[in-house]
């Protein structure tokens, strides 16, 4: 009640007109009849305490985020000027209705919405580039290396083109990346010439799934693929610009503290201190790595807001101690103000090191905020905080809302702040005895730590469900076990190492920082050998997932018990995805993979290539625990040079045709028809042919009845700028249909995933 109190208080802050109406909303009629009185003046009271002065703020936020949202549903890239268009005019008529009570609320919603999705329209246009629309052979580039990465089988580099050269390449991308042999990769800063095989940007490798190119369109790639042959570094046209110097000179202080790191700590304890240090995680070995995310500690290899954190609390924790031992510091000057100023530079140097990647970015944004907070004797956490750092973020960089690690870290950051909103104070006397005191503060501590495992985990179990198709159900075991040591060892002693490193004296402390990490892995792999440590779940569309954030947020940002329904919106959501239907029969983009549901429920591939990338995806979507060369996976589908059979759960078939003699055999017999060329007319089964697939993508179908409801990557009339409306080479190029098949070409599937 003393909410509610508050709430109604605070109505006489509003203009005349509209605390007037609020006070008509308290008198309202008891419209359920005498009966629903008592329940009637309750709601009341909630709906008054909910819409008081300040508490709509946060979803100003929300409303930004779903005009992102909705420019990312199109099916056309939008005209530049109707966001700004539409956004004047609500902006308009909201100040002509200021005084309104109900209207100006929602009108200045509707303007938040169109903001934002004028936000994101004017982004996409300016980081317009080319992209390139169909595979080329035998690429000739030139251009500066502008970025560099060391990986587990391959290395990758970043090239801005200077100039390129291939038959019938339109259009010419700017920016490529290309993976190179182990070792081969130059440094930042090199011009180089080198001859490679482009691919278009990685397209969804299934209808719903992640959009690869969407990735690396807003990254300024044009076309990803593979080195051929050797790179040479030739004398440049002339000098690299500023930024490009800028980047070497990062790049090369990156180099020379991940070598100095892996000198003294060899393995993958060298290779996860120099990821928590430099950003470098590509180097970690599979098992650990995968054990790592089962376990659900992957989240530390990726440098977000948790290191931001702890770099920026370490500093200001040690600095602002440090200072108060010196009394005529501590009782004169701002020394919490000095703290936090520290703190932000170390936190920004923190982010040059990390390779400035976006997920970085933005938790350096929000901790710069958090900081600027403390500058100002401001409350650091609290849901405007987290408003004012989405809304920065978003409007940096809108393309970050579809991202999973923007979901995230948003999600669990906006669930620990509600928490601690909410949650009890611990009572401690001053009269209380020091070890009780000391109990109290080891209870306190102990079930913190638990509630921020339970709470961020819960908050974000939607996403990863969503993106990644899997659980973590010991995630909170691992979480407890292995983050007290790596905030309290692992990091410090890392921050401590970098530090020292100019004196020479940094060795130990490397060697300290890998016995945290030794405990990590211990940890990550005894948990991901536990039984069903593995949480598996199909895929579901996009309507839980939206259910289940409006749940989110009404837990976390309504005070009121109103809040609790948000409860039975998580809850509805959970039903809604588990009843979500599996496709029967998955078909690549390209035509050389595809997954047929037989009668057992579970998936057999027919594959012409050697890649393994989308039968992988299709697994893991599936809830499906065997990997992409299990034996079982080819078991029911029968094989020969010019084809494959497989049978549905209904005892229909599906035919892969590699050769005319096979493909006119299967029109008769099979229901599906999948080739890699063109389909004759005529065929009575349903065909999915080149042309079929160049206008849709990767392709589901669903049995209904005796056809099928076909469910297409790229939706009829599709055209977006990271996804361009197909349009037929100027050079006919169609392959013969013959057996066998030409050898598979396609880079391989690890040189093609996007930067997390």
């Amino acid at each position: 009640m003393v909410e509610w109190g508050r709430g109604r208080g605070r109505i006489a802050a509003w203009p005349a007109g509209i605390a007037s109406a609020r006070r008509r909303l308290l008198r309202w009629p008891a419209a359920l009849g005498t009966t629903g009185t008592w329940l009637t003046t309750l709601l009341r009271r909630w709906l008054v305490a909910e819409v008081a002065p300040g508490r709509l703020v946060p979803w100003l936020a929300i409303a930004f985020g779903l005009g992102i949202a909705i420019y990312f549903t199109a099916e056309r890239e939008p005209a530049i000027w109707a966001g700004p268009a539409g956004a004047l005019g609500c902006a308009t008529a909201a100040f002509a209705v200021r005084n309104r009570p109900f209207a100006f609320p929602l009108l200045l919603g509707a303007c938040t919405i169109a903001a934002g999705f004028s936000v994101a329209t004017l982004r996409t246009a300016a980081v317009s580039h080319p992209v390139l629309a169909f595979p080329a052979w035998n690429v000739a580039i030139t251009g500066w290396v502008e970025a560099r990465e060391q990986r587990e089988r391959s290395d990758r580099i970043v090239v801005r083109v200077h100039r390129i050269e291939a038959l019938r390449m339109s259009p010419k991308p700017e920016r490529v990346r290309v993976s190179v042999r182990k070792g081969t990769a130059p440094p930042m800063g090199s011009f180089v010439q080198l001859k490679a095989r482009l691919t278009p940007p990685l397209p969804p490798l299934r209808p719903g799934g992640y959009d690869f190119a969407r990735d690396l369109y807003f990254q300024g790639f044009g076309a990803s693929g593979f080195a051929l042959g050797r790179i040479e570094t030739v004398p440049p046209p002339g000098p690299p610009d500023l930024r490009l110097r800028y980047r070497a000179a990062i790049s090369g202080l990156r180099d020379a503290i991940d070598a100095r790191i892996r000198a003294v700590v060899s393995g993958d304890r060298g290779s996860i201190a120099s990821a928590l240090i430099t950003g470098k995680r590509d180097a970690i070995s599979a098992q650990v790595n995968n054990a790592m995310y089962v376990s659900g500690i992957g989240h530390v290899l990726s440098i977000s807001g948790y290191h931001m954190a702890v770099v920026a609390g370490v500093m200001f924790f040690f600095l602002r101690g440090v200072l108060a031992l010196v009394p005529a510091f501590a009782n004169r000057m701002p020394i919490k103000k000095w703290a936090a100023i520290a703190a932000l530079a170390a936190a920004g140097f923190y982010l040059l090191l990390s390779g400035a990647e976006v997920a970085t970015q933005r938790s350096f944004i929000m901790v710069a905020i958090v900081l600027f907070g403390v500058m100002l004797d401001r409350p650091a956490l609290t849901l405007r905080t987290i408003t004012i750092a989405a809304l920065v973020v978003l409007l940096i960089a809108p393309e970050t809302l579809v991202h999973p690690s923007f979901q995230m870290s948003f999600a669990a950051t906006l669930a620990l702040v509600a928490t601690y909103q909410h949650s009890l104070r611990w009572p401690m006397r001053a009269e209380t005895s020091a070890g009780a005191r000391a109990a109290l503060w080891g209870a306190r501590e102990i079930s913190g730590l638990i509630l921020v495992s339970l709470v961020a985990g819960m908050a974000t179990m939607p996403y990863a469900a969503f993106h990644f198709h899997r659980l973590a159900p010991y995630g909170l075991l691992a979480n407890l076990t292995t983050m007290p040591v790596f905030s309290m060892w692992t990091m410090p002693t890392g921050l401590l190492g970098v530090l020292l490193m100019p004196f020479g004296f940094d060795a130990p402390l490397w060697r300290l920082m890998g016995a945290g990490i030794d405990w990590m892995i211990a940890v990550a792999l005894w948990v991901a050998a536990l039984p069903g440590a593995v949480g598996r779940i199909s895929a579901f569309g996009i309507g839980p997932l939206l259910l289940g954030t409006a749940g989110l947020l009404v837990l976390c940002l309504l005070r009121t018990p109103l809040r609790l329904a948000g409860t039975g919106l998580a809850l509805i959501a959970a039903l809604w995805a588990a009843a979500a239907a599996r496709p029967d029969i998955l078909i690549a983009a390209d035509g050389r993979a595809v997954a047929i549901r037989g009668a057992d429920g579970r998936l057999a591939v027919a594959k012409t290539g050697s890649d393994t990338f989308a039968t992988r995806d299709w697994l893991a979507a599936d809830g499906d625990a065997r990997t992409a060369d299990d034996p079982s996976l080819t078991a029911s589908v029968r094989c020969d040079p010019i084809g494959c059979l497989g049978r549905l759960a209904d005892g229909r078939l599906v035919a892969v045709a590699l050769s005319l003699e096979a493909l006119a055999e299967d029109c008769r017999r099979a229901a599906v028809v999948v080739t890699q060329g063109d389909a004759p007319p005529g065929c009575a089964a349903r065909v999915i042919d080149r042309t079929v697939r160049r206008q849709t993508g990767a392709v589901e179908l669903y049995r209904d009845g005796q056809g099928f409801a076909v469910r297409p990557a790229r939706p009829p009339g599709y055209d977006r700028p990271w996804s361009p409306a197909y349009v037929a080479p100027a050079v006919a190029t169609r392959p013969r249909l013959r057996a066998p098949m030409p050898p598979d070409a396609t880079p391989r599937s690890e040189d093609l995933q996007p930067d997390d």
